[in-house]
């Protein structure tokens, strides 16, 4: 849903047509210009849609200089290819499309065996449209297992995290009321802690979530500590209280640079996962999946049987459409890359960040507060030695070089802190990260020189 209001139309709501357009479709030579939020009286040639659809796009940054996201913006040609001979396959038809359901079960299969699941046969899982709807799911299950073992209804169930959770676990609070329990950061702890999250937890917890892979620093929560402090409530006649892992990038980064990290169904008080296959999983968007280390995980009553898409199939989504395409392209990247391959392409990201954080970190005008050593992602801010200046101008200045690169302040309560956000992903080269350097210390250059005394601005100021 669009949150977005109507207007009535003015001159701004028109897309003018080009004269050699209009010459080439003599059916637009009346028309010299179409309506952009009204449907329009006749239909408009192809080509001439596309044309002024394309050139309106022309105004978004370029994916590839784009330094905010964590989604995937670059696949190989033959995956693109797969995708596009897809793009019409509905994920939920699985009597219609066997093939591709039986893509998305090897998949889970890859992903229960790579992440540790116990005994394979039993762990179950599904896709999603990304790992907010994953971590949806994943939610559910923990309350209605938390609501089968207390059997009162009167009671409000709580979910433990820290401040630095995506939005997607604030949602799910709010929209199957669950009294969101958030450790606040600290000093230098810009995450969550064993010693917090046991300190929150009570009888009416359903989970405690850990996220591997901050969104704000890059870092990884302390998954293992964690589950012990847990594991030592529990035997002291505490709460037996599950966790789920926030993989949505971590789960495809430290199984194959971090093996040896205790983060996943190794440790018996994980009950569920996800990830984001359309971020470290390579995939475009959108993707998303949830792992459940056993049946006894994911509560049947949440599974649904349907039979009028011919054949009766189980179901488990918020979404029930959806498109196949991403499913077969994540496929293709497990079948394609094999583990060597993932290990290959993650550790050239993470070279990168290590190789970036190290360069900024040695300017005086910064300090980090990661490296990228866990997920290639590094944060960092300012010091005293930017005069005239903050986070925010160079987040401006170096947007105006091609550069989208995020600047924002930390949660509660640590607002005093802005920083800068760096992802690197498949696709961001040590080229491109030279050239990125070369901006950041032009864009430093500016920022100073504009900061000065008696700067001119205005047409005089022009610099070419």
């Amino acid at each position: 849903m669009a949150l977005h209001h109507g207007s009535d139309p003015t001159p701004a709501d028109q897309l003018s047509i080009n004269a050699v357009l209009t010459d080439a479709n003599p059916a637009l030579a009346e028309r010299v210009s179409l309506p952009k939020s009204q449907l329009a009286a006749a239909p408009v040639p192809p080509d001439v849609a596309y044309q002024l659809i394309h050139d309106e796009l022309l105004l978004d940054g370029s994916a590839r200089l784009n330094l905010a996201t964590f989604v995937t913006t670059w696949m190989e040609p033959q995956a693109k290819q797969l995708m596009a001979d897809s793009v019409d396959k509905n994920m939920i038809d699985k009597d219609e499309y066997p093939q591709t359901a039986e893509l998305e079960r090897r998949c889970v299969a890859i992903l229960a065996d790579l992440w540790h699941a116990p005994a394979l046969a039993e762990a179950t899982g599904c896709s999603t449209t990304g790992s907010s709807e994953a971590c949806m799911l994943a939610g559910l299950a923990l309350q209605r297992r938390w609501a089968a073992r207390v059997g009162d209804r009167s009671r409000r169930p709580n979910l433990v995290m820290g401040a630095n959770v995506q939005v997607c676990w604030e949602k799910f609070c709010r929209y199957w009321d669950v009294e969101p329990r958030i450790v606040p950061m600290s000093g230098e702890r810009f995450h969550l802690d064993a010693a917090h999250a046991v300190a929150l937890c009570d009888e009416d917890t359903i989970g405690v979530v850990a996220i591997l892979g901050s969104t704000f620093d890059g870092s990884y929560e302390p998954v293992a500590e964690i589950a012990e402090a847990l594991d030592a409530l529990a035997a002291g006649g505490g709460p037996d209280v599950p966790i789920h892992v926030d993989g949505a990038s971590g789960a495809m980064i430290a199984p194959f640079l971090d093996p040896d990290l205790q983060w996943d169904f190794r440790l018996p008080r994980v009950a569920s996962i996800n990830t984001s296959g359309h971020k470290y999983g390579l995939v475009y968007p959108g993707v998303g999946w949830v792992i459940w280390r056993d049946s006894d995980a994911l509560p049947a009553e949440l599974i649904f049987n349907v039979n009028y898409l011919g054949g009766s199939m189980p179901t488990f989504a918020l979404n029930f459409s959806r498109p196949g395409a991403d499913v077969i392209a994540q496929y293709y990247n497990f079948f394609r890359l094999g583990r060597e391959g993932y290990r290959a392409v993650q550790q050239a990201a993470r070279d990168v960040a290590l190789y970036l954080s190290d360069r900024i970190g040695a300017m005086p005008q910064f300090r980090l507060l990661s490296r990228g050593d866990e997920l290639p992602v590094f944060a960092f801010t300012t010091t005293d030695q930017a005069t005239g200046w903050d986070v925010f101008a160079l987040s401006r200045a170096l947007r105006e070089r091609g550069w989208q690169v995020p600047a924002y302040t930390f949660p509660a309560d640590r607002q005093d802190l802005s920083v800068l956000r760096v992802v690197c992903r498949n696709g961001f080269s040590q080229d491109l990260a030279e050239n990125f350097l070369d901006s950041i210390q032009a864009a430093i250059t500016q920022l100073e020189a504009d900061a000065g005394p008696g700067v001119v601005s205005g047409p005089a100021g022009f610099r070419h």
